[in-house]
């Protein structure tokens, strides 16, 4: 029921509720995103651009960025390898967007190298691409690698850096944001919409996460933006099945200097990318974990490690090809904990599933990211905003843009 709440002007900032002290009188929104992710976020600064006139709330259960979720985590590799050709449109103008549009989230143009065993088309020596990146070069046995393929429009940048600018911009254009907020979906009664259930959490003097109070609201456009939750939240709040499923993945640290020019680099399914003077690692994805399963740590020479056995397995069989991994540089932990990792959506139940918005019913969208949300998330979420703000045209295909 477009209009049916009068949104703050984009010259008037929207609420922020960041704690419980801070008193919330519940009342009905036009459009309810679950989740600030670096997806919800920029759904919601695209919305408020394309449609001020809709009042709008964005809810997240951490605070900005949460450190609990897949944007802090997310790579933050922007290349179009592996991106099908009908999408890379998508995927340049996401990176204007990331240049320009978006500030202080550390953009930097870093080309990537991807390192192969056997030659192919656009191949070149792996000694030669590595020659100017000593840092680099000192990672790879080129013997067992010995050709590479440079992708020099290649950049990174900081997705939680990205969750957080685009939800200060879109309450700097009108959006309410709650943080501290667990929120519980439901379809609405006549099939348009949902209602939502908030849960305000507060901390006890033991640490101790607990509801301080619960609202209930109706939205007329309710959009799950839940990353891996997604689909768990459809199912089990809804009664929607869907096709997409969920994996836990955790980025290790490889204690080996890197620079501010020294390339991204990939092999065997593993990217490496230099970060903070260092490595940070983030492994292939082999397949779906289960809801229920608790990903459990591996052993090395019989000590336990912190690393899932799944990852660590993949690290032990790339030790020949990439030195490094095998010596005490990698960062190992002695407990899951030690090590950072987060459920990670695969839209389509696959790993390598492309970003996508779902109408799971009328007035209710899913908003998936995914391993390839670096590149694609960002024209996804505004495809997803102009679908709700009834705007024709995309931006990448020379149509509406903001």
């Amino acid at each position: 029921m477009a209009g049916m709440n009068t949104a703050a002007s984009p010259s008037n900032p929207g609420q922020v509720w960041a704690h419980v002290g801070q008193p919330f009188q519940p009342r009905d929104y036009d459009v309810v995103v679950l989740g600030a992710g670096r997806m919800g976020s920029a759904l919601a600064s695209y919305l408020r651009q394309l449609a001020p006139h809709l009042s709008l709330l964005l809810l997240e259960e951490g605070g900005l960025p949460n450190e609990d979720g897949a944007t802090l985590l997310a790579p933050g590799v922007w290349t179009t390898r592996g991106v099908p050709e009908e999408r890379v449109a998508q995927a340049h103008w996401t990176r204007e967007q990331l240049k320009s549009v978006f500030g202080n989230i550390s953009f930097q143009p870093r080309p990537l190298t991807e390192l192969f065993a056997e030659d192919g088309p656009g191949r070149t020596p792996a000694a030669e691409a590595l020659a100017p990146h000593p840092d680099a070069r000192a990672m790879v046995d080129v013997s067992a690698l010995p050709f590479a393929r440079v992708d020099p429009e290649a950049a990174t940048y900081r997705p939680g850096a990205l969750a957080l600018a685009a939800a200060q911009t879109a309450v700097r254009a009108g959006a309410d944001l709650m943080l501290n907020a667990r929120a519980h979906a439901a379809l609405s009664p006549d099939g348009t919409g949902g209602q939502v259930v908030i849960e305000r959490l507060s901390v006890t003097n033991t640490h101790q996460i607990v509801v301080h109070e619960t609202h209930r609201l109706w939205a007329g456009t309710l959009v799950l933006a839940l990353g891996a939750g997604g689909p768990h939240a459809a199912e089990h709040d809804l009664g929607i099945h869907t096709t997409h499923a969920r994996a836990y993945r955790q980025t290790p640290r490889l204690n080996v200097p890197s620079g501010d020019d020294t390339p991204t680099l990939r092999a065997c399914g593993l990217t490496l990318r230099p970060q903070n003077g260092g490595w940070t690692l983030i492994p292939a994805i082999h397949h779906r974990d289960p809801h229920g399963y608790a990903p459990t740590g591996g052993h090395l020479t019989g000590v336990p490690t912190g690393l899932r056995r799944e990852t660590l397995e993949d690290l032990v069989a790339l030790m020949d090809v990439l030195p490094p991994l095998g010596t005490e540089a990698l960062g190992l932990g002695r407990s899951i904990s030690d090590i950072p990792g987060a459920w990670l959506a695969l839209p389509g139940g696959r790993a390598d599933g492309l970003p996508l918005h779902q109408t799971l019913a009328n007035g209710v969208h899913l908003l998936l990211g995914g391993p390839h949300a670096d590149t694609l998330g960002l024209a996804v979420a505004h495809d997803l905003a102009a679908a709700v703000a009834g705007v024709e045209g995309r931006p990448w295909e020379g149509g509406t843009s903001v």
